[in-house]
């Protein structure tokens, strides 16, 4: 294991050891792909140098190699998150992050998002299975999403809820395609294409099903002064 003052190798990983002096947050570990081994120990050593971390895509095996040594360590099955959030200073004040979800399917990849922004130090509210489909449940909560400051909208399907609620509300809309929905769907791109294509103004999208990608986004914005 050789350490310099910008990274860690570990022979099969070289750890960024700067990222969160450059980007505010330490590195976070993508688990799927990588053994459990691997996984654990990039995990160990992230969480005994800082006090949040994140792994994402992640076997509840990883969790369970980590927790005798990290008592701290907690595991998310929905959200497939092993993470370790000691630090729970909200940053960014009464700043609100709103997750939406089209549907009770979408929540997985919602529960990544919202638990990426609250472990990054942000408020976060969740207003679940308002989709289009029922659009009154929306609008049962339009004062509510009002009052965030950054709106993620997690919609399989047809992906219509981002420009629903880019239409709604004077703030930022990252929109969250999922590969929920039957055949046509294309695992997630016709969502994808319908939030690229969406005529409300101020609506950005992530790729399938990414929804560490939406939180921290979320996280970046509500930061900026």
């Amino acid at each position: 294991m050789e350490e310099n003052k910008e990274t860690l190798d570990l022979g099969f990983a070289k750890l960024d050891l700067q990222r969160q002096q450059r980007c505010g947050f330490p590195e976070v570990v993508y688990c799927a792909g990588k053994t459990v081994n691997q996984s654990v120990r990039i995990l160990d050593i992230l969480m005994e140098k800082y006090d949040n971390v994140i792994g994402t895509r992640a076997d509840k095996a990883v969790y369970d190699a980590l927790a005798g040594r990290h008592p701290a360590a907690q595991y998310d099955e929905l959200a497939r998150m092993v993470y370790q959030h000691k630090d729970k200073t909200v940053v960014n004040g009464d700043r609100l992050i709103s997750v939406i979800t089209a549907g009770t399917s979408d929540i997985p990849i919602a529960e990544e998002a919202a638990l990426t922004a609250e472990i990054m130090g942000n408020r976060v509210e969740r207003i679940y299975d308002v989709g289009v489909a029922g659009i009154h449940r929306l609008l049962a909560r339009v004062d509510d999403i009002r009052r965030a400051n950054v709106n993620i909208v997690v919609a399989g399907m047809e992906g219509a809820l981002a420009s629903v609620v880019g239409g709604l509300v004077d703030k930022p809309v990252i929109a969250v395609p999922t590969s929920i929905g039957y055949g046509a769907n294309f695992h997630g791109l016709s969502a994808l294409l319908a939030m690229l294509n969406s005529c409300a103004a101020g609506v950005s999208v992530v790729n399938i099903d990414n929804g560490f990608g939406a939180g921290r986004l979320a996280d970046t914005m509500n930061r900026l002064r």
